[in-house]
């Protein structure tokens, strides 16, 4: 195990903590923005501009979800 190999889990809890915590700023609920912190395909700079402009957090979050592909019908 080389130092690279143990330092990849920590960057990655330290930008989930970060992008939760500018989530938890911009008024998202707790429960939400541990998830959405954690979920790489969800777009932090969209959600926060959408708050930002008015949006409650909980519909700029359904607005921007990622589409599973059973959604897209492949």
């Amino acid at each position: 195990m080389g130092p690279t190999t143990k330092r990849e889990p920590a960057r990655s809890h330290d930008v989930a903590g970060w992008r939760q915590g500018l989530l938890l700023r911009a008024g998202f609920d707790p429960h939400l923005a541990a998830g959405l912190a954690l979920d790489a395909r969800v777009d932090l700079h969209a959600l926060l501009q959408l708050v930002d402009r008015g949006c409650p957090p909980l519909l700029a979050a359904r607005v921007l979800a990622p589409l599973d592909r059973d959604q897209l019908g492949t």
